[in-house]
């Protein structure tokens, strides 16, 4: 039976009604002191930081917040959890865009993890060892400043690496050098039964496998370990106008898939994007000097936007490209990013062009103008994969990420500044993907079959668990629900959209 949580203001308690006896609030606080847990105190300053989404359109209240220094300190935060019949969920920089850190729903155990950000490295072997609580500006901060070295990850400094590297970890050095999961070597789990294990090509092989790409449903990551590479010196960053209308868009969107597809040099990194209701442009990073980046991008401008041109553009070192996409003055960050009230939704897909094309400009063209001006709007088209792709060298059965084969990944992105987020708002947002998808052609004549998926990290809070599972994890679902019996058959680490144990 799940758990339900009742909260009685008037008393000042909070109890958990159970198919069997009553727990309270001082039930769980006993058994994290007696386990030598920290936690936080209710209405504490601690408190007040750790229970601050991300999304400030989706607030939950935890039954407790663990806040573990050590591998010990979270097996026992989940004993107490499993003992108590609380379901617990690990929370690393708190990011979520579905607030899946909190659980997703009220009532949880929370595992607060930021405490933890150590980064060790080994010149011997340039791995890196580095705690789950890190955040990805302050993890590439130290491996630069300290080392000289990098790993590939995302753009923003607040986002934890756990999230982050379990679900993928694409950004704008993938296209070079692969997804952040694939830097991942090896890593300390804490499972459902309390147990700490090794997970690694040659340790829990299947644990390994699962953790890349749908981590969060199989246990808490204390350590992860990652190869390394050498910090690159000369990196470009620039920006592109493309000039695009709704009359010149499609032709544009179908140039660019035949550029990304087959010409796209892997050290190109690029997206197109519109943060500006109509000003479509692109903004990516080249590994290598200007010269060669303006060599790199020519054949496309020439082909898709014989109009545009670049407008900006600076060679830099990487901790300076890392700052320039990070919008920060300092990437080294330990703390929980500014919060945000917004909806976001997200697509995998291998084309954009044709009627698909049409519906994506369209939509973009003829609804984004009629949002007041309260909302801001805005999409991020990623080259993903395609023939020079480090992405795609992987297949999508290697992990357990299924979305290698896919050219593009789209985040859709719908911000309210001013007062609450609409209560019909998430509508403009679903409206855009339907238009899409719709379009898209049904695969071996199943008309529920079609080629596109969703990326976890740009979680939608709306969707069903039957349809989250289909679209996060694709042809990879069979496995890690057999996966999920064997290591959570309980569902300790349930959310919402989790991945249900099938054995």
């Amino acid at each position: 039976m799940r758990t339900s949580v009742i909260a009685s203001l008037t008393a000042g308690f909070l109890t958990l009604v159970q198919a069997g006896p009553i727990i309270t609030r001082a039930d769980i606080e006993t058994c994290l002191t007696d386990a030598g847990v920290p936690f936080d105190a209710k209405n504490s300053t601690d408190w007040k930081r750790d229970v601050a989404p991300f999304n400030t359109r989706l607030p939950y209240t935890p039954v407790a917040i663990a806040v573990p220094r050590n591998v010990e300190q979270i097996r026992q935060a989940v004993l107490c959890g499993k003992k108590l019949g609380i379901k617990v969920s690990p929370k690393s920089g708190g990011h979520s865009y579905a607030s899946f850190g909190f659980g997703g729903e009220n009532g949880h155990l929370i595992v607060q993890l930021d405490r933890m950000h150590e980064v060790t490295y080994d010149a011997d072997t340039n791995v890196a060892t580095v705690q789950a609580g890190t955040r990805l500006g302050h993890l590439a901060a130290v491996l630069y400043k300290d080392y000289g070295r990098a790993v590939s990850h995302g753009t923003c400094p607040g986002v934890g690496i756990s999230g982050h590297f379990a679900h993928g970890g694409f950004g704008f050095s993938s296209h070079t050098h692969g997804l952040a999961q694939d830097f991942v070597v090896g890593a300390t789990v804490v499972l459902a039964d309390g147990s700490v294990v090794e997970a690694s090509e040659t340790q829990n092989p299947d644990l390994f496998w699962a953790i890349r790409g749908a981590g969060s449903n199989f246990g808490i990551v204390a350590t992860w370990r990652l190869r390394t590479f050498e910090a690159p010196k000369t990196l470009t960053w620039f920006s592109v106008n493309l000039k695009w209308n709704r009359t010149t868009a499609v032709a544009g969107l179908e140039a660019l898939e035949r550029y990304a597809r087959d010409v796209m040099p892997r050290e190109l990194n690029f997206r197109v994007s519109d943060y500006s209701r109509g000003q479509i442009g692109i903004e990516g990073l080249y590994y290598g000097n200007d010269t060669q980046m303006r060599e790199a991008i020519a054949p496309l401008l020439a082909e898709a936007a014989p109009q545009g041109n670049i407008t900006q553009a600076q060679t830099v070192n990487w901790i300076e490209a890392v700052t320039k996409y990070g919008n920060v003055a300092d990437v080294n960050q330990t703390e929980p990013s500014p919060q945000e009230n917004f909806y976001a939704k997200s697509l995998t897909l291998n084309s954009l062009s044709g009627a698909t094309a049409r519906a994506f400009v369209d939509y973009h063209f003829n609804e984004t103008t009629k949002l007041p001006f309260t909302r801001a709007v805005w999409f991020q088209l990623d080259m993903h994969g395609g023939r020079n792709s480090a992405i795609s060298k992987v297949s999508n059965s290697s992990t357990a990420y299924p979305h290698r084969d896919k050219l593009y990944i789209i985040q859709f992105y719908d911000r309210q500044y001013l007062g609450a987020f609409p209560k019909d708002g998430t509508k403009f947002l679903d409206g855009w993907v339907d238009a899409v998808t719709k379009t898209i052609p049904s695969t071996d004549g199943n008309k529920d079959a079609k080629d596109w998926g969703m990326y976890i990290n740009y979680a939608d809070a709306h969707l069903s668990r039957e349809a989250a599972q289909k679209l996060y994890y694709g042809g990879n679902l069979a496995k890690l629900q057999k996966l999920k019996a064997k290591y959570d058959p309980e569902d300790l680490f349930y959310y919402p959209q989790g991945i249900k144990p099938v054995a």
